[in-house]
């Protein structure tokens, strides 16, 4: 049998071939893609002839094509559409990939020809993207270790394989555990509060699994969805519980010694490549460039934010007539945001059907803006039935392709992302073809799928990072799409929300599903109105995820955690973050973006993006006048560059300035 990763894919734009991918091609198509890339590195490595750009950094950005396929599916699938046999292959192959990248990186021969080039920089007459990718081999390569010592890369290169297999099996772990902790309801009467068709989508999720009655599945942060809405006081505090308690159950999925693991290995490799902490060795080449940089804005923000929860926990408890706890906290808020602004966001989900949303929502945007079409096609081969594909193009033509898969289900972990199945490189001649994926529940077959604001808001997010990789105009692969630091790749995404309620977007998706009636003009002012309410908790529960990440990542290689609950709740009250009522966005035992994803020490990223992002949202209301010119601009100077200029010079030459704080603070009420 032709394994279809070893060869391009026939399909447009190198979609992959999925009626042909088989769960037995991943093994020796990571085999063959590893051995394939080392023999092209060690033929660059060795090559007789004084290195150039040409021979050595481009002929880099050209290995690994196999590889590149085969991760770019795989990683995907097993996020989106787990089972065991992709979860064994996932323990198998990461700690290989791990050494695969080490022996690249590590390579002394290799380095050497880097490093000459980078000494020679100034005399090779290369323009910004190519000194650019020069820069950025050698920072990688000193980074990774390049300099060190023969009996120290060999305790790196153990560190980063251990490092490897943990975050695999958090990850692995965390799903098994967040399904086993559904809660599960026989009697109807304890979902009063919910809609019929939440009531439908928790029956089907129980049906899915074998069971009578209902079944209510967790989202990824702590506070769930449902505690809106459930009258149901005890089955709030089960819910919430749940929520909280995953990871710590002491069962098969615990989590807590991989967390304590994993911060202690990260602590060692740091001190091994010569910095203090973690934290250090992550932020050096990112936009905030320092600890102290981070500390400074999360500091200004935490006394402030923290106040403004304990001010709004003191105003629900007093209209609930008694203390509320941080299970009631939304249900109450969600009282009082009807009471005060006359606005039940439940009774606004038939005006967000999904179909609608989406093509008149998110992508009449994108065409208001950048002059982007969709055109949704079904001859392409699907991972699962729920995804969707879509032809992008613009003006000057094809751009690529956007793949939608929204529904939650039990092999799909919790949050919602985007991935690249294919990046853009003129260097290779490849558009891109981008994926999102959300969780959504799903309903019953033939019903109509209602999303809550949240959901909406979700979805214009992740379609700003697809927007980032569809617009991505780079020479180099590695420069391409979303390939941006950390604490910038969310800013083009959260800039992209903006759109959700602008007024010439909101009117063309807020429909009634059934009715026809668009959202009435009153309840769009009053949603405006009310967007501050309970910004206190919501900063303060992110902020406190942000700086329990930071002090986990700030442990030096001597600094061991006993008990991992007991860390956290330390953690927190020394932020000054411990609001009974506003716990951590996420906890330690499910923190999946810092222990089973990318965002170890920088989950900051998201309000150091979100300064750019507000900025933003006042230049776009600058431009009113004219969206498509001031959309082109956007695209042109931020969005099509990815990593081949420098993100925050970039921005000053769009912006004229550096971005102000202020427009910030005013949107999270930290500033009258």
């Amino acid at each position: 049998m032709t394994n279809p990763f070893l060869a391009p894919s026939p399909l447009p734009f190198g979609y992959p071939d999925f009626g042909a991918i088989r769960e037995e091609h991943y093994l020796p198509a990571f085999t063959a893609g590893m051995a394939e890339q080392r023999a092209e590195v060690a033929a660059i490595a060795d090559n007789p002839e004084p290195p150039t750009f040409e021979n050595t950094i481009v002929a880099m950005e050209r290995s690994g094509e196999t590889l590149r396929r085969v991760s770019a599916v795989f990683f995907a699938l097993v996020a989106s559409t787990s089972t065991p046999k992709l979860r064994e292959i996932e323990a198998e192959v990461a700690p290989q990939l791990a050494a695969h990248n080490d022996a690249i990186r590590l390579d002394p021969k290799l380095f050497a020809r880097i490093d000459d080039l980078f000494q020679r920089r100034d005399e090779l007459g290369l323009d910004e993207e190519e000194l650019r990718l020069l820069e950025r081999y050698h920072r990688d390569g000193v980074r990774a270790g390049a300099r060190l010592a023969p009996e120290q890369q060999e305790r790196l290169r153990e560190l980063n394989a251990e490092i490897s297999k943990l975050t695999t099996e958090f990850n692995s772990r965390l799903l098994a555990e967040a399904n086993d902790s559904a809660v599960h309801v026989t009697d109807a009467a304890q979902l009063d509060g919910l809609s019929a068709d939440a009531i439908a989508a928790a029956e089907k999720a129980a049906a899915d699994r074998g069971l009578d009655g209902y079944l209510i599945t967790l989202v990824l942060p702590t506070e769930q969805p449902v505690l809106a809405s459930l009258t149901d006081r005890e089955l709030r505090a089960r819910v919430h519980q749940a929520a909280l308690s995953r990871g710590l159950r002491g069962n098969e999925h615990d989590t807590r010694e991989i967390v304590r693991r994993l911060a202690a290995l990260r602590a060692e490799r740091a001190a091994l490549l010569g910095y203090p902490h973690h934290a250090a060795w992550v932020v050096e080449p990112f936009t905030a460039e320092s600890v102290e940089n981070i500390d400074a804005m999360l500091g200004k923000l935490a006394p402030v934010a923290a106040a403004n929860a304990r001010a709004e926990a003191e105003e629900l408890s007093a209209a609930a007539g008694h203390p509320i706890t941080a299970a009631d906290r939304a249900f109450h808020a969600e009282q009082v945001r009807r009471e005060r602004f006359a606005v039940d966001t439940d009774a606004l989900r038939p005006y967000f059907e999904l179909e609608r949303v989406l093509h008149e929502g998110v992508f009449r945007a994108a065409g208001l803006l950048y002059g982007v079409t969709f055109a949704e096609r079904d001859d392409l081969p699907r991972y699962h039935p729920d995804q969707r594909i879509f032809d992008v193009a613009d003006e000057d033509g094809p751009l690529g392709l956007y793949v939608l898969d929204p529904y939650a289900r039990a092999s799909k972990r919790g949050g919602a992302w985007m991935n690249s199945f294919v990046t853009q490189s003129h260097l290779r001649g490849t558009r891109p073809v981008v994926l999102n994926t959300l969780n959504i529940p799903k309903p019953p077959d033939g019903e109509p799928t209602l999303l809550t604001l949240d959901n909406v808001r979700t979805l214009f997010h992740e379609f700003g990072h697809a927007l980032h990789g569809l617009f991505s105009d780079v020479r180099f692969p590695t420069f391409a799409g979303t390939a941006v630091p950390r604490d910038f790749v969310e800013f083009p995404s959260q800039v992209n929300e903006m759109w959700l309620d602008h007024p010439a977007v909101l009117p063309h998706y807020a429909v009634h599903h059934e009715t026809g009636e668009p959202l009435p003009a009153e309840i769009v002012e009053k949603l405006a109105a009310a967007r501050r309410f309970g910004e206190g908790f919501a900063t303060t529960e992110y902020l406190a995820a942000a700086l329990l990440d930071q002090a986990w990542h700030r442990l030096g290689p001597d600094e061991v955690v006993e008990d991992v609950e007991r860390f956290e709740e330390a953690a927190i009250a020394a932020a000054g973050l411990a609001v009974p009522t506003a716990p951590p966005r996420y906890r330690s035992t499910y923190f999946q973006h810092v222990f089973g994803g990318g965002y170890s020490a920088a989950y900051y990223s998201y309000i150091w993006s979100e300064v750019l992002d507000a900025d933003t949202v006042e230049w776009f209301g600058e431009r009113a006048g004219d969206l498509r010119a001031a959309g082109e601009e956007f695209r042109r100077k931020l969005l099509a560059r990815g990593g081949a200029v420098d993100p925050m010079a970039a921005y000053r030459a769009f912006r004229g300035r550096d971005p102000q704080i202020e427009p910030l603070l005013v949107r999270r009420g930290l500033l009258a």
